[in-house]
């Protein structure tokens, strides 16, 4: 009996429907290329060490993980435990945000096929709301939401 392609698309896992290792190293590279350069992540990027290098090879291994690739991350980290490993950085709706701003124009510019590209988004959205751990400033600056379809 054949499968049906839905039962084969099951089997495959998001890390390699959007095409494995060469697009979670572009996803990450680009990702902190934004933080970089983008005036909204200045707060975000001040979070992090000048030497983004260990910081990007941590974030590609939990990525592939994450995505359903190898156990890069835990085989090294163990758990992921991401909330308690940022309790030490103010994370406020404005810092959520420019993260995902910086990591939606990474998906747009990294993965090619639209509904992973939005499925990605979507459970990065969940996993950035869940990581604030500070109270939002009354009348503080906000970065803008990102603008993907996932908020319309």
């Amino acid at each position: 009996m054949a499968e049906t392609e839905e039962q084969v698309a099951e089997q495959v896992s998001m890390f390699e429907r959007i095409g494995g290792f060469v697009v979670i190293d572009r996803l990450v590279e680009t990702f902190y290329e934004r933080m970089d350069t983008l005036p909204e992540a200045r707060t975000i990027r001040a979070m992090h060490a000048d030497d983004l290098g260990p910081t990007k090879d941590v974030l590609k291994r939990y990525f592939t993980e994450w995505l359903g690739g190898p156990k890069l991350y835990s085989a090294e980290r163990g758990h992921p435990r991401l909330r308690q490993r940022h309790m030490g950085f103010p994370i406020d709706t404005s810092a959520r945000n420019a993260w995902m701003l910086c990591m939606e124009g990474a998906l747009d510019q990294c993965i090619a096929d639209e509904a992973a590209r939005h499925e990605i988004f979507v459970n990065m959205a969940k996993l950035a709301d869940w990581m604030r751990n500070t109270e939002d400033k009354p009348g503080g600056p906000q970065s803008p939401a990102p603008r993907h379809p996932a908020h319309s």
